[in-house]
């Protein structure tokens, strides 16, 4: 039986559109939690309509922290996306993770602070379980095609989300080697856990700029590094997000994700005790929720 999805693409860093799009289109999305980072980009792959949004804005002008990550889900979530594919910057912790390398995160450790990371809140609570946070689906599917394209790439692998907007100190870059962590980043928290509430399926592609500052042959991480190590790897990123569409149906076909309905277990308050103004500002994460129950 054939599934029908809708793929989406964020990017971070060096990653602010998609080129080889069919009809393209920038549009507009509000939402209750305000505006996204920027206008959502539509277009056609392979005769499969995809959205894409740059984390940090086509101008890179939002610090990881300023990032509205509830708006950006929930335009995506609004315009019907079923999968995300973060596509985000990252330090490495390991020696064999060099820059270049791409990981197919699976777990994730979040150590950012100050950011709104629920969309339930005033009056609907849900718990959402986040221990696997990233889809093995779209795992498999990105494993196959960076396989295909002979990019070197690691399976598994531990994010550690952190506030930033400042890079490490080297003692801190220690403590997180000492954890086995393999790759820093400052993005995909909440964005993951935001995702897994609007019961949308997330994969990270981390992909190595820099060896984070424990490396004594790279102790001063800087923006110009890790832009240049961009550049060189952005015809891979845009490689993947060219093969992974048809990818992706095959494997959406094989396997039921059980965050496609993730808040038949999570919702806790009654509905008869939701508050309506809640209710309405979530309408979009709820209604596959309300329509079944």
């Amino acid at each position: 039986m054939k599934k029908s999805f809708l793929l989406a693409f964020i990017g971070g860093s060096g990653i602010y559109q998609i080129e080889d799009l069919k009809n393209k289109k920038w549009i507009n999305v509000n939402t209750p939690w305000g505006k996204p980072s920027d206008k959502i980009l539509t277009g056609i792959v392979n005769n499969r309509k995809v959205l894409f949004l740059p984390r940090h804005g086509r101008n890179h002008i939002y610090n990881p922290s300023e990032i509205n990550y509830r708006a950006n889900i929930y335009a995506l979530k609004k315009l019907g996306a079923t999968d995300i594919i973060s596509l985000s910057a990252c330090g490495s912790l390991k020696e064999r993770l060099s820059p270049g390398t791409f990981v197919l995160v699976d777990q994730f450790i979040d150590k950012t602070l100050i950011r709104k990371k629920t969309f339930f809140e005033e009056g609907i609570v849900a718990h959402v379980s986040m221990a696997n946070p990233t889809s093995e689906i779209l795992r498999n599917a990105c494993e196959e095609v960076l396989k295909k394209l002979k990019i070197k790439y690691q399976r598994r692998g531990t994010y550690l989300a952190m506030e930033g907007p400042q890079f490490s100190s080297k003692a801190e870059s220690e403590n997180y080697r000492k954890q086995k962590i393999d790759v820093i980043g400052m993005t995909n928290m909440p964005e993951a856990k935001l995702a897994r509430e609007a019961e949308i399926r997330y994969a990270t592609v981390a992909m190595v700029t820099d060896y984070d500052c424990w490396h004594k042959k790279h102790d001063d991480v800087d923006v110009e590094q890790i832009i240049n190590t961009l550049n060189k790897n952005s015809n891979n990123a845009k490689a993947l997000v060219k093969n992974i569409i048809d990818v992706v149906s095959k494997h959406i076909t094989r396997k039921k994700d059980f965050t496609e309905n993730i808040l038949d277990k999570s919702i806790i308050t009654q509905k008869k005790h939701w508050n309506k103004k809640s209710k309405k500002k979530l309408n979009e994460i709820l209604k596959r929720y309300l329509e079944k129950n």
